[in-house]
């Protein structure tokens, strides 16, 4: 059953037109994300600041309810955020007077990701590498179908201003960039699916992005992709996010057996 999807208010378009942004990728951002998705989004929101040091350790959190209301969703989405969180190690809950969501005191997200990674065996991270590249190789190849060469170029703009130097910047900029792409396929169940792997995925991702050798083979494939797509090339544009998918599986791989080695 195809997706039912709403077209955006008329003044957006018409804002839209005036600013010269293309009308599909307006559409594409204006999808309906669903509960699950709005859940992921305050998630990734709320991780990006911890990891970020936006937030620091030992910092309290806004109350689920205020939390709630400022990203404009509903408290049962903000308390799943909340619990996704937790689940990652990102913040601690007290009970009490002075009780209250905090940012964890260890909440160091690289020792973080390092942790997940020794946790996590060969044979689950090549499962989570299966579905991510099924997802994003889907959203890439009706991108590379249905985009107009204008939305690339958008992509391109904001990448290129990124300071190649911080590997924080450049994870939260690739994670959008990749999100994105994804709103191109003109899909909205694969925006919401790989707006939910880029929030579980991305503290492993961002352990590779300490090298700057790797940081800047990661642009230049994600570059590579954003050509394919921009040219109509589908076959090319999954080729290469398969390849670049794998190479940084091996790489995870092997620093999974160098830190689980005895």
């Amino acid at each position: 059953m195809k997706d039912m999807v709403a077209p955006p208010p008329l003044v957006s378009l018409t804002s839209s037109a005036r600013s010269g942004r293309p009308h599909r990728l307006l559409r594409a951002v204006f999808q309906p994300i669903g509960d699950e998705g709005r859940a992921a989004l305050v998630e990734r929101r709320i991780a990006e600041a911890i990891m970020g040091g936006v937030l620091h350790a030992g910092e309290r959190l806004p109350a689920e309810t205020d939390l709630a209301q400022s990203f404009g969703v509903a408290p049962a989405t903000a308390r799943e955020a909340l619990l996704a969180l937790r689940e990652r190690g990102l913040i601690t809950t007290r009970r009490g007077r002075n009780g209250g969501s905090f940012v964890a005191a260890n909440a160091d997200p690289t020792r973080f990701a390092l942790d997940a990674l020794a946790a996590t065996s060969r044979v689950a991270l090549r499962d989570a590498a299966t579905h991510y590249v099924t997802v994003t190789a889907a959203a890439v190849e009706l991108a590379a179908r249905r985009s107009d060469p204008s939305e690339i170029a958008l992509i391109r703009q904001r990448l290129g201003r990124v300071d190649m130097r911080d590997p924080v910047s450049w994870r939260r900029s690739s994670d959008d960039a990749q999100i994105e792409l994804a709103a191109l396929s003109q899909s909205a169940r694969l925006t919401r699916e790989q707006m939910r792997l880029q929030a579980e995925l991305s503290p492993l991702l961002a352990l590779a992005d300490r090298e700057a050798e790797r940081r800047e083979a990661s642009r230049t494939r994600f570059w590579a992709v954003l050509d394919a797509v921009e040219h109509g090339d589908p076959s090319t544009a999954v080729a290469l996010t398969r390849d670049s998918v794998r190479d940084t599986v091996e790489w995870l791989i092997d620093q999974h057996e160098s830190l689980v080695s005895p």
